[in-house]
């Protein structure tokens, strides 16, 4: 669970540096946001139906839409703070 932990800090430090994130480096954090949250689902039981689209997996993944297209230094901040909180509400259950 460490290498979650540095993802979070992660997507709040460059939240705090958005000016200075390239759009690869932050397309990249938010890639990488989804898969953790899909492993963590699936690793407490969580599985996703294809019929049934997992709804959190599903809402990160526009957030990290809207991120990764965000024009804004703001609207990207607050596309990576809110994933950043998001994987850490998950963590703190699956822990």
């Amino acid at each position: 669970m460490g290498n979650v932990n540095k993802l979070i800090s992660e997507l709040v430090r460059a939240a705090n540096h958005v000016e200075h994130l390239a759009d690869v480096e932050r397309k990249e954090l938010f890639s990488q946001t989804v898969v953790v949250v899909r492993h963590m689902r699936q690793s407490i039981g969580v599985l996703s139906e294809p019929d049934d689209a997992d709804k959190i997996v599903e809402l990160l993944s526009v957030v990290a839409q809207m991120g990764a297209m965000a024009e804004t230094p703001d609207d990207v901040r607050d596309a990576l703070l809110t994933a950043a909180g998001m994987l850490r509400e998950l963590h703190i259950t699956v822990d």
